[in-house]
């Protein structure tokens, strides 16, 4: 990489690395993994940062980059290493004044990946059905069943009168 086209990846990357979080923390729930899921994707970027330049929306791109990062890692063999048998310090569960949003995490986690990520891009991001097959590579009717069946899911375990105050708020 050329010293400009060096410093224009670094500028990018500096500029979108507080958004690159945030969708990686909302697709993997935790710190710690969103880091990592940063961290591929800026690197991949790195050594495809020709090509990313020529592409026509260069943040979704990116964001496109970073879902399929988080939906193909479980393929990957290191994914199935783990150092405990359990979390050493698992977090504080408080039955009373627990936020909305943690029980909504929670739940989110327990989705299949491939539906926790089209849930997150259909309704935090608000994407329409076809901005979120191109960015999982697949067809709009996938991204309706997938979105059906994570729905149904949280549905499933949130119980139905928790989901409607929910969705009563969107």
């Amino acid at each position: 990489m050329r010293d400009g086209s060096e410093m224009e990846y670094v500028d990018y990357v500096t500029a979108r690395i507080p958004a690159l979080r945030r969708l990686a923390y909302l697709l993997a729930g935790d710190e710690h993994r969103a880091d990592d899921l940063v961290q591929q994707t800026i690197t991949t970027l790195y050594v495809k940062w020709r090509r990313a330049q020529a592409a026509d929306h260069l943040d979704a791109y990116v964001r496109t980059m970073l879902v399929r990062t988080y939906v193909d890692e479980r393929r990957l063999a290191w994914a199935r290493v783990r150092l405990f048998r359990e979390t050493p310090e698992p977090p504080p569960f408080e039955d009373a004044g627990v936020e909305e949003r943690q029980i909504v995490r929670a739940a989110l986690s327990r989705v299949p990946r491939r539906q926790q990520a089209v849930l997150v891009l259909r309704f935090y991001y608000d994407l329409s059905v076809d901005e979120v097959a191109g960015m999982l590579g697949c067809s709009s009717g996938t991204v309706k069943s997938q979105t059906s069946r994570g729905l149904a899911t949280l549905r499933r375990l949130l119980g139905e009168r928790e989901f409607a105050t929910l969705s009563a708020l969107n």
